[in-house]
């Protein structure tokens, strides 16, 4: 192949690119205009005629390469065509390459080398777009519609309710605009039914989210009606999803059923809880026949743990034993499709899978695993305790025939937690003995159970006030689970109740290092820290604990306590402000504000809530007692009246309450009724000397003739009173006997349990001391007025 090809002159090596830029002139282009033959060749038929080609060979003929050195060496290529640049009879072929590398005649009359045209200078600017045509109009006003079902969307997502409302409204009423543009100027074939669909979707979707359900219903009702829209059956879901809000169960159950027959078979998830809606919707209305129907269709084609959960309620609701326990033992083989915890040990040391595991450990996926495994555990657990007592003769052998078959499954780990609700079980019936054996049982099992287990026992001893049983379960379980808050909590309760409260404090530090949200730990602390008049500290505790449990009673009271401990009332009364927004009936912190209103010397405020404590619990005898004195410093016996009486229903051994509703009456002017109350009283407590004294001042005063007879019951009384006291005092020999003697005539003098009484302003110069040295003597006729 070789022997055919000529190297090259060394003469001629300083050009090599000599001959490029020759061609033939009959190849030349560039004055076809001037060529007459040309130009008639195009307006003539004289073109059309077939080339003359005989001095052209076919390409099946060889023809000599040319090259720039002016050899005529005849180089076939192997399928017998000519090379491109070669010469025939003179005649030589245009190079295809010349033109497109740049290399032309131009060249040779001095132009610039610029193949990629940059001589030529920036583009021309892009011609403005017509804005005012009709076409441009509708696609501006149809991205415009398109941005504000976006906007909808994102206001709804941020929780925006009525700002979404607001932007679907105003998408509607733009696309009604935008489809009688179309209209005007187009066919109707061309209206955007994608877009209609979206807008409308999307403003009925904003009315149910708004709770306007009447409006969405309607919006919903132009889709499903308008044959265009090709899906528009399925939204029937959404309209018996709103009549199920609305609680028009059987429209829910009749547009479920039209959306069910409206979605093809291969959409089976959707079709799944469609059937789910409706059983849930019979189960609604109390058709618990039809709801099983459903729910057994579903555990039978797709099951899953809520069909399973509201099938074993259905079977519960008609009593059908063997039927729950049928589908007890159904819910707990629904397959979870999770990965368990042996994904996450490592099998060897090999330190890029630990990190590997270490990223996976916690991360979306497991988070999910765990929140699925969790709603399944609740799941069981709440249909074994709601079905134990109900499918035995007993709840007991109910529970034990949950845990056996719990056992049998892949959730043997919920079997000791039903084993610990049949503990609890007992206690609600309050049958402790058998609680407290059943807890018994877990002693020798592995320590988690073991220590919840010993928790409760701990708890239930602490409630019975055997502090050493208490002590020693909460020891059990804090050696089986040192990391155990709950125990380590009981623990710090029963060295809390032997006082020994900076021990108690280091077991309630040690239960919140363990876990920083046990709120009864951070209680207890506070509680120890008060007691040991730590009272700062004891408030940052309580402080802490309000930030996590925000409306607890407990906790505002005792901020309050505190705040009252530190002597700033005006704190005390703004955190049992807040305490009676939370428990406005609580009696106890009504007093107590009431307390600190007084203590004040705010008598108004404090009588607002002494009133209110009382009208919510008119048993509190501090609260009875302020109001009767409040009344009496206001002039008001009368209305102290009932206040006494019912302080004297609630303590009838007490005879103050009865002598001072006897005051009230003589105070307020009513003596007969006074002296028929001492009466009262005298009859119930004869041995009583201050009723007796006050029945001699009002005989003696209304000039009854049984003054005598109760000065002599006065005089008995008073000297039996002596002799017990001289029996008790009998060491008192001198003092006995000055009282002895000072005995001999009735002691008439009296101490009002009201207190002394208002002094009236004097009208008159005269002192009512002179008269009362002369109660008990006879007036002359001479001192008689004339």
């Amino acid at each position: 192949m070789m022997q055919n090809v000529h190297l090259a002159p060394k003469a001629d090596e300083d050009d090599l690119y000599s001959g490029y830029n020759d061609y033939n002139p009959t190849f030349d282009t560039e004055d076809l205009e001037n060529d007459t033959a040309f130009q008639q060749a195009v307006r003539t038929s004289h073109g059309r005629r077939p080339p003359i080609t005989a001095k052209i060979p076919g390409t099946s003929a060889s023809r000599p390469l040319a090259t720039g050195f002016g050899s005529k060496t005849v180089l076939s290529s192997s399928m017998g065509r000519p090379m491109t640049g070669a010469i025939q009879d003179g005649i030589a072929r245009p190079l295809t390459a010349v033109h497109a590398a740049g290399y032309t005649k131009a060249a040779l009359r001095g132009s610039v080398f610029d193949p990629l045209g940059q001589a030529r200078g920036p583009a021309p600017p892009l011609e403005m777009k017509n804005e005012d045509t009709p076409e441009e109009k509708i696609r501006q006003l149809e991205k415009k519609v398109n941005e504000l079902v976006e906007e909808s969307c994102i206001a709804n997502s941020c929780g925006d309710l009525k700002l979404a409302l607001e932007k679907a409204k105003d998408a509607g009423r733009k696309e009604r605009v935008l489809v009688r543009q179309r209209e005007q100027i187009a066919s109707p074939e061309n209206i955007n039914l994608d877009l209609t669909y979206s807008v409308l979707f999307n403003l009925a979707s904003q009315y149910s989210a708004n709770e306007m359900y009447a409006e969405a219903l309607n919006t919903y009702q132009v889709i499903v009606k308008n044959k265009m829209f090709s899906n528009g059956g399925r939204l029937k879901v959404n309209m018996a999803n709103i009549y199920l809000k609305q609680r028009n169960y059987s429209k829910a159950i009749k547009f479920y059923r039209m959306a069910l027959d409206q979605i093809p078979s291969v959409h089976k998830e959707m079709r799944i809880k469609i059937m789910q809606n409706i059983g849930v919707a019979f189960v609604k209305t109390g058709q618990y026949t039809d709801g099983i129907i459903s729910f057994e269709h579903i555990m039978s084609t797709s099951p899953n743990l809520k069909a399973g959960f509201n099938l074993i309620l259905c079977y519960f609701a008609t009593g059908d034993r063997e039927q729950m326990k049928k589908a007890f033992q159904k819910l707990i083989t629904v397959p979870l499709e999770i990965d368990y915890d042996d994904k996450y040990i490592s099998p060897n040391d090999d330190p890029h899978t630990n990190l590997l595991i270490e990223a996976i450990k916690n991360d979306q996926l497991r988070q999910m695993e765990r929140e699925r495994k969790g709603m399944a555990e609740k799941y069981i657990m709440t249909a074994a305790k709601l079905i134990a007592p109900a499918i035995e003769t007993s709840f007991a052998i109910g529970y034990d025939w949950c845990v056996e078959v719990v056992k049998a499954s892949h959730y043997v780990e919920l079997a000791n937690d039903l084993e610990i609700n049949k503990a609890i079980t007992y206690l609600r019936q309050k049958d402790f003995y058998q609680a407290v054996e059943t807890l018994k049982m877990f002693e020798k099992k592995d320590s988690r159970v073991k220590s919840a287990a010993a928790t409760n026992l701990s708890f239930l001893y602490y409630l019975e006030n055997e502090l050493t049983q208490a002590a020693n379960y909460a020891d059990l379980a804090v050696n089986s689970d040192r990391y155990n808050p709950s125990a380590l909590t009981n623990k710090g309760n029963t060295v809390f109740a032997n006082g020994d409260y900076e021990k108690a404090a280091e077991f309630y530090k040690e239960a919140l290092r363990n876990d920083s949200s046990c709120t009864e730990a951070l209680y207890n602390i506070g509680l120890t820290y008060k007691k040991l008049n730590r009272i700062d500290e004891a408030l940052d505790c309580f402080l802490k604990l309000q930030a996590i449990l925000r409306n607890s009673a407990q906790v505002l009271y005792q901020i309050a306590s505190l705040y009252e401990i530190m002597e700033d009332p005006s704190q005390a009364i703004e955190w049992l402000m807040q305490l009676i927004s939370v428990v406005p009936t609580d009696s106890h912190a009504l007093s107590k504000l009431g307390e600190l209103y007084d203590n004040e010397g705010d008598k108004s405020q404090a009588f607002q809530y002494y009133y209110e404590s009382y009208r919510y619990f008119p048993s509190n005898i501090e609260v009875i007692e302020w109001l009767g004195a409040y009344y009496i410093d206001t002039q008001f016996c009368e209305k102290a009246i009932q206040y006494f009486e019912r302080a004297a229903l609630i303590q009838p051994t007490q005879v103050k309450w009865q002598l001072m509703v006897a005051s009230c009456y003589r105070r307020s002017g009513n003596y007969q009724k006074a002296l028929d109350t001492y009466k009262e009283i005298h009859r119930k407590f004869p041995e009583n000397v201050e009723c007796l004294r006050f029945l001699v001042r009002l005989c003696t005063d209304m000039g009854l003739k049984e003054v005598q007879e109760y000065v002599t019951k006065l005089k008995r009384v008073e000297k039996l009173k002596e002799i017990r006291e001289q029996r008790v005092k009998s060491g008192r020999d001198g003092s006995a006997r000055s009282r002895r003697e000072g005995s001999g005539s009735g002691d008439a003098s009296y101490v009002d349990p009201l207190g002394p009484q208002t002094e009236r302003p004097k009208t008159a110069a005269r002192k009512r001391m002179d008269e009362d040295e002369f109660a008990d003597e006879e007036l002359g006729e001479d001192l008689l007025p004339e």
